[in-house]
């Protein structure tokens, strides 16, 4: 039990880590308070059993007051600071794993689903932020005001008072068994719950499709299969923790009974004074109340413990280094030499050399899975390369800190996401403070001024979470102006015009070309006339670069451009 105190506290920034120790100090006060009601009582015994002393009943009623209103305040005040604490470090932590995630290569993002990511930010936060402030305090409470109250006991008869021990033992045994084996089911609980909550997201982000091709009723029920599971696991907890929670308070009361059946039999056998028994059969009441609390959440711990191990497991992904140099590129030349890099065991790129200058556009081609996406992710370091090295401008990408390399960079993926916010935030995501003026300017050469305008809030328009009130293509123009507002020197172009409406192609490959003006090009694209102009292509075939050249040089030359252009395939098993 006190590792997971310990390792609580340690998870705990050390300003929280501080206001914990405060509260603890606190709840010590605030035990000595509890425990105050013995002298109260005995004090108030003596006066009526010695014959109506007034001072003395006097005496312990003002005991009596001060350590209820010594409890309530002292109470009030560690309730506030735990709480504080716990909700701060919960807060704390999701940023924390958010800018840890920032860091962290994309290809993790490939191997974890949304749904874990999504269920280690909320649920395990919430029960750390919630539950565990809770659960840690009260037991640590009930402990100290348990401990308190048997030195007082020991003070009057150290015989009930070894009693009282002999059951604090006996509580704690059936809580540590009772702790095991709602263990064995708190990782399950946690890991089941994480799994409902994929299968909700998938299910309400792939809602049009599933309806598209009628398969609401395969989808509802693999989704009504994880609630079951997490619903049967969340029952199964419960029941081992019911099971073993009636045989800790059977414990303190059976010895509460032996504890008043020895002050009776010592009080007949003339061994214990009256006074002192009636004072040992109202503490045998009141002695234990603090561990039955304790008792009630302990059970909980374990999940405690759960939760600070899967966020601890985010957090202690290696992420990229990113504490590199603030540099500032002479120029945006990149060169690739020898890179090569790997998924797990299937390597994608396989010694890949370019020598790309600035200002230049290069498109890459070649087959689905061939590495055209990976490769342009390499140059711009969303992963390291496991050999070779990419340069920016005769430096190693990994000399730079990772947001001054990110500032050469602007992308167009085809997926594009767009905030839970106003258009204008959107177009402005890079750049918060840049005036309405500019703005508007972008979204004119991004070809989405006039729908914006046609809007009911115009630019003030709040679009749904992930663009989902706008069509495919006014996403992508909003992503083109959100790339020409940050103006970076280097530009990715991901399938940039696949969502584009015909009627406005024409349009936004003029929009994109004044992006990418004067600028540093990498493409993938699927049509032909969006790569024939580029400076130099490279054709890609199983992370190799088996053509290069512009568009004329290739058709010269038998490969599989040639053989793509030849037949006007615009898709046999892969994409230009």
């Amino acid at each position: 039990m006190f590792s997971i105190f310990i390792k609580f506290f340690n998870f705990c920034s050390k300003k929280n880590k501080n206001k914990f120790y405060i509260s603890i100090v606190i709840s010590v006060i605030n035990a000595f308070f509890q425990a105050l009601k013995l002298p109260a009582i005995a004090v108030t015994l003596s006066g009526i059993i010695g014959g109506m002393k007034t001072s003395h009943i006097i005496g312990g009623l003002v005991i009596m007051l001060v350590s209820i209103a010594g409890s309530i305040i002292s109470y009030r005040f560690s309730a506030m600071i735990q709480t504080e604490a716990g909700y701060e470090t919960a807060c704390n932590k999701r940023i924390e794993i958010a800018e840890h995630l920032r860091y962290l290569p994309m290809g993790y993002f490939n191997k974890n689903s949304l749904g874990e990511i999504t269920s280690v930010t909320t649920n395990t936060m919430e029960n750390l932020g919630d539950v565990a402030t809770r659960v840690i305090m009260m037991s640590l409470q009930g402990m100290l005001t348990a401990l308190i109250m048997i030195i007082f006991l020991l003070f009057f008869d150290w015989r009930i008072g070894l009693i009282a021990i002999a059951g604090v033992a006996g509580f704690f045994i059936a809580n540590t068994i009772m702790r095991k084996k709602s263990g064995e089911v708190s990782a399950r609980k946690i890991e089941d719950d994480t799994r409902m909550t994929e299968k909700i997201l998938e299910f309400v982000q792939g809602i049009l499709e599933v309806k598209t091709y009628n398969m609401s009723g395969l989808f509802m029920n693999n989704l009504h299969a994880a609630i079951e599971k997490s619903s049967r696991t969340n029952t199964e907890l419960e029941i081992k923790v019911n099971k073993y929670s009636p045989i800790q308070n059977i414990c303190l009361k059976v010895i509460a009974m032996v504890m008043i059946m020895v002050s009776v039999a010592l009080c007949l056998g003339g061994q214990m004074p009256l006074i002192n028994c009636c004072l040992m059969i109202i503490a045998s009441f009141m002695v234990f109340q603090g561990l039955e609390q304790m008792g009630a959440y302990s059970a909980l711990l374990r999940m405690v413990d759960v939760c600070v191990d899967k966020a601890n497991e985010v957090l202690g992904i290696r992420s990229m280094d990113i504490e590199g140099d603030d540099i500032c590129p002479k120029t945006h030349d990149i060169k690739a030499e020898n890179i090569e890099f790997a998924y797990d065991d299937k390597k994608i790129i396989d010694g890949i050399d370019l020598d790309i200058k600035e200002k230049t556009t290069t498109a890459f081609v070649g087959p689905s899975g061939s590495g055209k996406t990976t490769l342009c992710h390499l140059l711009a370091r969303f992963w390291d390369v496991d050999k070779g090295c990419v340069r920016l401008s005769d430096r190693d990408v990994r000399d730079y800190s990772y947001d001054s390399l990110m500032a050469n960079y602007s992308f167009v993926f085809q997926n594009v996401y767009l905030f839970h916010d106003t258009i204008a935030d959107n177009i402005r995501f890079g750049e918060p403070d840049a005036p309405m003026e500019r703005v508007i300017e972008a979204a004119k050469k991004a070809c989405c001024h006039d729908f914006i305008m046609e809007l009911p809030e115009g630019y003030d328009t709040v679009i749904g979470e992930g663009g989902a009130s706008l069509s495919g293509g006014e996403k992508q123009r909003i992503s083109i102006a959100r790339a020409i507002m940050k103006d970076a020197p280097i530009i990715i172009l991901d399938e940039a015009t696949a969502n584009v409406d015909p009627e406005n192609e024409k349009e936004l490959m003029e929009a994109i070309e004044a992006l990418t003006k004067e600028k540093t090009i990498f493409m993938i694209a699927h049509r032909l006339k969006t790569v024939r102009k580029a400076d130099s292509i490279c054709v890609i075939d199983k992370g190799r670069i088996v053509q290069q050249g512009t568009h004329e040089e290739l058709l010269a030359r038998e490969g599989i451009y040639k053989d793509f252009v030849g037949s006007r395939q615009n898709s046999v098993g892969w994409k230009l």
